[in-house]
């Protein structure tokens, strides 16, 4: 019997990562092309996100469904490379004056350009953007395969102050099962090896609900990364999307549920010291700590590369997406085509409305802090009880406390809040979304 409160939300728990708002499935092509000088016209250039991204990695893994491809060859990564600094270029002319919060590289995994090429990466940021990773705070996404001494030193020696690293699994069957061909002794020489460096944060990776698993497993992956005690440590669960290799094949009879393996990953690492910021993130006293006045969907983000996005508070793009190896290879053929000029457009994206960019502000606070209602009454000019009345509805079931102050998931509601994220979405991106999936 399904519980009063997952019924409210649509009877699954695992509906989607809203880990921004509105998803990319619901961008289209624009009506006619944006310039990005005007995009950013009435936008506050202070203190901007800059992203770049590496649409390439080792081995693709079973379950993942990102813009990313394996495979390609070193030509490959220069010529994408001089395309990403044709745009970095392009948004200079466009941004003059722009000063970045934070800087993040992910992908993808961008330790397979090499040390010649995630230095050049790594240049184009500060010598054409004026954001050196030594300057704000600096986050690098790494695979245990890519640990290798030259690029642990380069990032080092750049000022990285965060390095992530996905492992999903200490156990070797269960990395099998998902398409990642890893050790574990592998895992434990890369973390060895990232601990012998200096960076302030170090961030690992795990997932649960994979083929096999089960509570002891589990565990024992929990200990075997908090043996490293890294100052974050995300959790996510397996989802099999359509598009990818997992998706093709049988699902796995049995297994513990996913919410079963959640709470007891859940109790384990509170109970190691561990605060829960969200869902999925964990984090020692102290660390993981986004700055109250920052938010990289509302105080406006830079995107560069082929899978990046760009946020202002009223306008999302990005270029195409795909999952599938021939849509991706596609897009990027056409992305590192393409010359300085035309990159100073956009024209793949999503306009805000009103409704949007409240909604935006509610479940990405919601989700993770809590909704600060002072704040959101001094942006609006409303309430956010009386904007989303869905909010009373999660208070009543349990999902959620409210008072003067604003609102705070639950234990349960952060639990659920793979489905609480979706439920919050407006009727008009839920309907594109679903005119995504159809076609």
């Amino acid at each position: 019997m399904t519980e009063p409160a997952l019924a409210l939300l649509g009877g699954e728990a695992y509906r989607a990562y809203a880990y921004s708002y509105p998803h990319k499935t619901a961008y289209r092509p624009f009506a006619r092309e944006r310039s990005i000088v005007n995009l950013f016209a009435q936008e506050p250039r202070d203190a901007l996100s800059l992203y770049l991204h590496v649409p390439f990695c080792e081995r693709r893994c079973g379950y993942c469904n990102l813009f990313a491809r394996s495979g390609a060859s070193r030509d490959e990564h220069d010529a994408y490379l001089a395309a990403l600094e044709r745009q970095a270029r392009s948004i200079a002319r466009a941004l003059p004056g722009a000063r970045f919060a934070r800087l993040a590289v992910g992908g993808g995994t961008p330790a397979v350009l090499g040390a010649e090429g995630l230095e050049r990466l790594l240049d184009i940021a500060d010598r054409i953007l004026g954001a050196p990773p030594a300057k704000q705070p600096t986050s690098v996404e790494l695979s245990p395969a890519s640990c290798r001494p030259e690029i642990l030193a380069l990032l080092e020696a750049s000022g990285v102050s965060r390095v992530s690293l996905g492992l999903q699994s200490f156990d070797e069957g269960e990395a099998r099962a998902v398409g990642r061909l890893q050790t574990r002794a592998e895992l434990e020489e890369a973390l060895d090896r990232i601990r012998a460096r200096r960076f302030a944060v170090v961030n690992l990776d795990l997932m649960y609900g994979l083929p096999g698993q089960d509570e002891r497993s589990l565990e024992e992956s929990l200990l075997a990364a908090l043996r490293f005690r890294p100052e974050e440590l995300y959790l996510y669960p397996l989802y099999v999307r359509p598009g990818t290799a997992l998706a093709e094949r049988a699902p796995p009879a049995g297994g513990v549920p996913r919410r079963a393996l959640y709470q007891f990953a859940r109790d384990l690492l509170c109970a190691a010291g561990y605060r829960q910021r969200s869902m999925r993130h964990f984090a020692l006293p102290g660390e993981g700590e986004q700055p109250a006045d920052h938010r990289c969907q509302e105080d406006g983000m830079v995107g560069l590369g082929c899978g990046a996005r760009c946020y202002t508070r009223s306008v999302h793009w990005c270029e195409p997406f795909a999952v599938d190896q021939g849509g991706i290879a596609a897009i990027l053929a056409a992305y590192v085509r393409r010359s300085e000029d035309a990159f100073e457009r956009a024209r793949h994206g999503y306009d805000l409305d009103h409704e949007d960019e409240r909604r935006r502000t509610v479940i990405l606070t919601l989700l993770s802090e809590g909704l600060d209602a002072p704040a959101y009454r001094a942006r609006f000019g409303s309430d956010p009880m009386a904007d989303l009345p869905e909010l009373a509805l999660l208070a009543e079931h349990g999902l959620a406390r409210s008072d003067a102050a604003g609102m705070q998931l639950t234990a349960l509601g952060l639990e659920l809040s793979d489905a609480i994220g979706p439920f919050l979405f407006s009727a008009a991106v839920r309907a594109r979304m679903a005119e995504e999936v159809a076609a």
